[in-house]
């Protein structure tokens, strides 16, 4: 077969084009410390897809889940170290540089999810989000509901009293202290790939997350009691590196954005459903669920935990309480 001058310099500009494309493609690292099992990989993966075919592949993200580039507070670093580029991750590292993003995690600060996701979407909110990208360079585009945080335990206990002497693992961070400082107990902090097996041998008597979590992780197969505590309403942010968002068009600013959201009201979604299933399935699994009276938890900590002694501020609590 012969080919013309002309069909073989369409082939040419065709291969070319088809080269600057290739090479103008960037490629980022999505990072998390979540199972594969969860929602919040299924719709990260999701996202990373979208975001490739909506910038006509100009974007190629990889997700990478479980702890797999780092643990929370390494992926946390990493936006500024530029070593990851886009990560979902709870607000209370945030808090590090920006103290006053972390209120929301003063225990019994939010009603339900509801009062939350609405908080997510209020103007106190974001302007704690302009603050956060002031000073770190870190764009927060979505928030996606992570559960209600509850406690499993080895010992039994139904009020604050009796989290006395208690060793529990918390994240290393100081509003998941306050409960267990509040009450008593013996905060532990562990990194979350290690609490199984903390928990397992004994490191540790307990540790607090949303059923959803505790699910995944497998906590119920080394834990007796589920304690419906409900200190914490958490979340998870999508916060993207300023090495990528600065580099963004507007137009690409806003596929991130909408992108991220969609994938976090999905995941939301699926949260939401399964946690409202699982105090019964884990009855099944022979663990004691137990409702408790939060008013001892929470008295305790308003005597012995001010806003202040975290960064928070009381004006900000306030105007979250004020959301209806």
């Amino acid at each position: 077969m012969q080919w013309s001058a002309r069909a073989i310099l369409l082939v040419a500009a065709i291969c070319m084009a088809s080269g600057v494309a290739l090479a103008q493609q960037t490629k980022l690292k999505w990072a998390h410390v979540y199972e594969t099992s969860e929602p919040y990989h299924k719709w990260s993966v999701w996202a990373a897809a979208e975001i490739e075919k909506r910038t006509s592949g100009k974007f190629h993200i990889d997700v990478f889940p479980a702890s797999t580039l780092g643990k929370e507070s390494d992926l946390n670093q990493g936006l500024a170290l530029g070593t990851v580029d886009i990560i979902i991750s709870g607000l209370s590292f945030a808090a590090r540089t920006t103290p006053r993003i972390g209120v929301g995690y003063y225990p019994y600060t939010f009603r339900d999810g509801e009062h939350l996701l609405k908080y997510a979407k209020s103007d106190v909110f974001k302007g704690l989000v302009d603050e956060y990208r002031n000073k770190s360079g870190i764009q927060i585009t979505a928030m996606t509901y992570y559960g209600i945080r509850q406690t499993t335990s080895n010992k039994p206990f139904t009020d604050c009293a009796g989290m006395k002497g208690l060793k529990m693992r918390v994240p290393d961070v100081p509003a998941y202290l306050a409960l267990p400082k509040s009450c008593g107990a013996n905060p532990t902090p562990i990194a979350f790939a290690e609490v199984y097996l903390a928990l397992q041998n004994g490191t540790v008597d307990a540790q607090e997350n949303p059923l959803t979590t505790i699910e995944a992780k497998k906590f119920y197969e080394v834990q007796k009691y589920i304690i419906l505590t409900g200190h914490i309403v958490d979340s998870l942010a999508t916060q993207i590196a300023p090495h990528v968002w600065n580099k963004l068009t507007d137009q690409e600013k806003q596929i991130f954005t909408q992108v991220t959201q969609e994938a976090a009201a999905s995941a939301t979604a699926d949260i939401q459903k399964r946690e409202g299933e699982l105090a019964d399935e884990f009855r099944k699994k022979g663990l004691t669920v137990t409702a408790v009276d939060k008013t001892s938890f929470k008295d305790a900590i308003m005597k012995n935990v001010s806003f202040e002694s975290m960064g928070y501020s009381k004006a900000d609590w306030d105007k979250i309480e004020a959301i209806k």
